[in-house]
């Protein structure tokens, strides 16, 4: 399971709700994605990640696993990504961090985070905020954002509530996943199948679509063009 947590702009409080999650989703891994000219590489050294000051001490110190530095240029992300996905891939899930990282990686779930300035977005995040399953600003979001977001919600206030709330939807894809993988056949399940998965966790049939394609099940007799 891989959560993107991506932003409207630098400094929204990305790695803030990356460390509320983390404080309380145990044997998770995190990883900071920080854009760079040259260059890649994967920064792994805890006493590095350990700095006074940078974000993957909050990561640290908020309960995280492990924690991995990706830093890339655009054009270098397709070939270091999957790599420190890899070297995580023993842990219970991943908490990416950064915007390019989440168009590369496309995780599970994804959050946007907006601020204080809900009508602040740099042009480059707008792909993001249209993606985004979970949408969070620190005041209500003008009605140009809500036309842009695909899923609007407000910031919740109590911390409690919004984990609550992430932790019921990686319950449900968790969900769609085991069904689909019982209810399959030599890596097939039937529409019919797919749709009363969809009906009974009250979930969109793109979801349990999507879930099949990351399973590479196969939808079949699908008469009414739902996958």
């Amino acid at each position: 399971m891989i959560i993107g947590i991506g932003g409207a702009h630098s400094g929204v409080g990305k790695t803030t709700y990356a460390s509320l999650l983390l404080r309380h989703f145990k044997g998770w891994g995190a990883i900071k994605c920080t854009k760079t000219g040259l260059y890649s590489s994967i920064v792994d050294d805890r006493e590095i990640l350990s700095e006074e000051g940078k974000d993957t001490r909050s990561l640290l110190d908020a309960g995280a696993e492990r924690v991995l530095w990706v830093q890339s240029p655009p054009s270098g992300l397709e070939d270091v990504l999957p790599m420190a996905v890899e070297r995580l891939s023993d842990l219970r899930g991943i908490i990416v961090e950064g915007n390019s990282a989440i168009e590369f990686l496309r995780p599970d779930i994804i959050i946007f985070i907006f601020g204080s300035e809900s009508s602040a977005i740099k042009d480059t995040a707008k792909g993001l905020l249209r993606k985004a399953d979970v949408v969070v600003a620190d005041r209500d979001f003008s009605p140009e954002t809500k036309r842009e977001a695909r899923r609007f919600r407000r910031s919740i206030d109590d911390s409690d509530s919004f984990v609550r709330y992430i932790k019921e939807m990686i319950d449900k894809k968790e969900k769609i996943r085991t069904l689909l993988e019982e209810g399959s056949v030599d890596g097939k399940v039937s529409c019919p199948r797919a749709r009363k998965i969809a009906e009974d966790l009250s979930v969109p049939l793109k979801e349990v679509g999507d879930a099949a394609n990351e399973l590479k099940i196969k939808i079949t007799d699908c008469g009414l063009g739902c996958f």
